[in-house]
């Protein structure tokens, strides 16, 4: 039986998200331009979510979120973050993939790891929650430093050492910037042996309904074919565990209510 969604709730979601666009205030006509819906309507939209508590008007007829939401982010942090989220996704990523999985946040200049999943066979990598990971020479680094913001970026690379760790580690600042951008543009990172001479992994980005990336999740193990033969297929699963993330995360897209 199809579920019944309640459409001025939804609507109601759609312009709290034109707020995490990036924008910090909006008035009525913004909102009834963006969003195709007549003025009357937008002024009554934003006045219940005034007196909701979700947004809070910072001169007449202009609105900016209200102090909730530093409330309900404190709660599920609280409540551990999106690790217990993820932590079914990874495990569905481990057995469809044969591969050890894991997910990380950006903490300071290090990836890290906030849930992991194990395959069901021996794998001699030793990943702990808690575990740090250097930005300029792993996967999930590597993704993390492409989708931050440029100025956090420049300050990152501005103070790095890129020490050499194996052979195959990047240690000039220009190449690893080269290497940021085709992570940019194509979306994914490799770990080709860069932090352990026999450790490789693939990595994408969890991002949400505005394209800021929250987590990244990876396949990781021993095998060098992670980062060859086999990663065209890695990543198709991973592509599809970061889509069930965001869902799980943020709910579908309610582009159409």
């Amino acid at each position: 039986m199809t579920t019944q969604l309640n459409g001025s709730v939804l609507k109601a979601f759609r312009i709290l998200d034109l707020f995490a666009a990036g924008r910090s205030e909006m008035t009525a006509g913004e909102v009834a331009k963006d969003l195709k819906i007549n003025l009357i309507t937008a002024h009554r939209f934003l006045h219940s979510l005034e007196q909701a508590g979700a947004l809070r008007a910072s001169a007449r007829g202009v609105f900016r979120l209200g102090y909730m939401f530093a409330d309900l982010g404190e709660r599920v942090m609280r409540d551990g973050g999106p690790a217990p989220t993820l932590q079914p996704i990874l495990d569905n990523l481990a057995r469809v993939t044969g591969e050890a999985c894991m997910a990380t946040r950006f903490e300071t200049d290090m990836a890290v790891c906030i849930a992991k999943a194990m395959p069901g066979r021996s794998l001699y990598v030793d990943i702990r929650i808690g575990s740090k990971l250097d930005a300029f020479c792993t996967a999930h680094g590597k993704l993390w430093l492409a989708f931050m913001a440029d100025e956090k970026r420049e300050a990152y690379l501005a103070t790095a050492r890129l020490s050499p760790l194996t052979a195959t580690t990047i240690t000039g600042k220009s190449a690893l910037k080269q290497e940021l951008d085709r992570i940019r543009e194509d979306g994914f990172a490799l770990n080709d042996g860069e932090r352990e001479s026999d450790i490789y992994a693939i990595a994408v980005p969890i991002t949400n309904r505005t394209g800021r990336m929250v987590c990244a999740i990876s396949t990781f193990g021993t095998a060098s074919s992670i980062v060859n033969q086999r990663s065209t297929s890695l990543l198709h699963h991973l592509k599809d565990a970061a889509r069930a993330a965001q869902n799980a995360l943020y709910g579908t897209s309610s582009a159409g209510a």
